[in-house]
C-alpha cells in the first residue's frame, strides 16, 4: 500500500526505510511531527507478518508519541522505529549497530529508546553508532529502565479516572483487572496493591503471572477471560488494540485505564465505551511517565523529585480532560486529541 494513501498516515513529516544485508536489518522509522522538538520514540522489535503490518504499527505509534509529548508538556515531537525481526532469535549486536547507523543518518531528528522487544542493553549497542539514544542511565541512576515511571504515570491517571468515573477518592477495595504483567504492568500492580486495590491479573507468561499473583495475593484469570472480570477498572497493559467491539461489550468495569499503546482497535471504540457508560482514559496521556523521565534524563538539572512531580501532573491533565469531556458531552479521547493538537500544531 502506498504510504500517503495509508489509513494511518497523518501528515507524517518523514518515513525512512532502512536495510543492511550483512546484519539482516529491515527497519522503518516514522517521524510524525517535530514542531515542539526532536521526535522521541522507542524501538519496537517484532516479527511482523508483513511490511504493511510494520508500517501500520510505526505510523500509529509515532503519531501517538507526538500527542503524548504535547500533553506531557515536553519540548519533543513524536517518532517511532520498528525492526521486522524476532527479538529472541534475530537480535544481534551487528543488527543493533546497523540500526544505530540508520538513526544517526537522521541527524538528531529522531531519538530512539527502548520499547517492546528492545532493552537497555540493546540501547547501549545502538549508542555505539549514534548519540541519539534516550533512556540510558545518567545522573547516577542504576538503570535507564523507564517502566517504573511509566507505571507511576498510569497510577496517577487511574486515580483521576476513579475519582471521575466511580466518585472515589481512594483505591481501597477498588477492583482492578491488569491485562499484562510485564515490566510496566507488574509495577502498576504493585502500586495498586500498596494503595489497597483488589487485583485480578493475567498474562500469557504463566510463570511470571503466578509469581506476581503470589507476591501480591492477587486473583488470576486466563487472558481470554480477563475482559469478563468482575472489577471496577480494566487496565490494558499488554499489546495494542486490546479494546475491540467484542471486548468492550463484555467489560464489567466502569473505568478503563492502562499502560498499553493504541488500546482502541479503531477510533469508533471510544464512542462505544461512552455509550456503555465506561470512562476511557486516553492511553497516550496515561502512559507518558516513561517519556517524561527519558526527557529529564537528557537535562543537566535532573532531579528525581522533579521528575516524579512532573509525572504526577498526568493526574491533573486527566482531571482537565475528564471535566471538559463531561461538559461537552464527548469522549475523553476526542478532548485529549483536541488539546494535544492545540499544543503541537502552529497557529495558522
Amino acid at each position: 500500500m502506498p504510504v500517503f494513501d495509508h489509513p494511518e498516515f497523518d501528515h507524517h513529516q518523514q518515513i525512512v526505510y532502512g536495510s543492511d544485508d550483512a546484519s539482516g536489518l529491515r527497519a522503518i522509522i516514522a517521524i510524525h511531527d517535530t514542531h515542539l522538538g526532536p521526535a522521541l520514540g522507542g524501538l519496537r522489535i517484532f516479527p511482523y507478518a508483513s511490511e504493511e503490518e510494520a508500517l501500520t504499527d510505526v505510523l500509529r505509534l509515532s503519531r501517538g508519541m507526538t500527542y503524548k509529548s504535547a500533553l506531557a508538556d515536553l519540548p519533543l515531537g513524536g517518532g517511532k522505529a520498528v525492526i521486522i525481526a524476532d527479538p529472541r532469535r534475530d537480535k544481534t549486536p551487528e543488527l543493533l549497530r546497523a540500526m544505530g547507523r540508520l538513526v544517526d543518518g537522521l541527524g538528531g531528528a529522531y531519538i530512539t529508546a527502548e520499547d517492546s522487544g528492545s532493552s537497555e542493553a540493546d540501547m547501549r549497542l545502538i549508542a555505539e553508532a549514534t548519540e541519539h539514544v534516550g533512556g540510558l542511565p545518567r545522573h547516577g541512576a542504576a538503570s535507564g529502565d523507564p517502566s517504573p515511571f511509566t507505571a507511576w504515570g498510569v497510577f496517577s491517571a487511574l486515580k483521576s479516572a476513579v475519582r471521575h468515573g466511580l466518585g472515589r477518592d481512594d483505591l481501597t477495595g477498588v477492583g482492578v483487572a491488569v491485562q499484562g504483567v510485564g515490566n510496566v504492568g507488574a509495577h502498576l500492580a504493585r502500586y495498586l496493591h500498596a494503595a489497597g486495590a483488589r487485583l485480578v491479573l493475567t498474562d500469557v507468561d504463566a510463570t511470571a503471572l503466578a509469581q506476581l499473583a503470589d507476591e501480591l495475593g492477587a486473583e488470576t484469570l486466563t487472558p481470554a477471560a480477563i475482559a469478563d472480570a468482575e472489577v471496577d477498572v480494566f487496565a490494558p497493559c499488554a499489546m495494542g488494540a486490546a479494546l475491540s467491539e467484542a471486548v468492550v461489550d463484555r467489560l464489567k468495569a466502569k473505568v478503563v485505564c492502562g499502560a498499553a499503546n493504541n488500546q482502541l482497535a479503531s477510533p469508533a471504540i471510544a464512542e462505544r465505551l461512552m455509550a456503555r457508560g465506561i470512562l476511557y482514559t486516553p492511553d497516550y496521556v496515561a502512559n507518558a511517565g516513561g517519556v517524561i523521565e527519558i526527557a529529564w534524563q537528557r537535562r543537566d538539572d535532573y532531579r528525581r523529585e522533579a521528575v516524579m512531580e512532573h509525572i504526577e501532573g498526568i493526574g491533573a491533565t486527566m482531571d482537565e480532560i475528564f471535566s471538559r469531556a463531561g461538559r461537552e458531552g464527548t469522549s475523553p479521547a476526542t478532548v485529549a486529541d483536541q488539546l494535544a493538537r492545540e499544543r503541537f500544531r502552529p497557529a495558522g
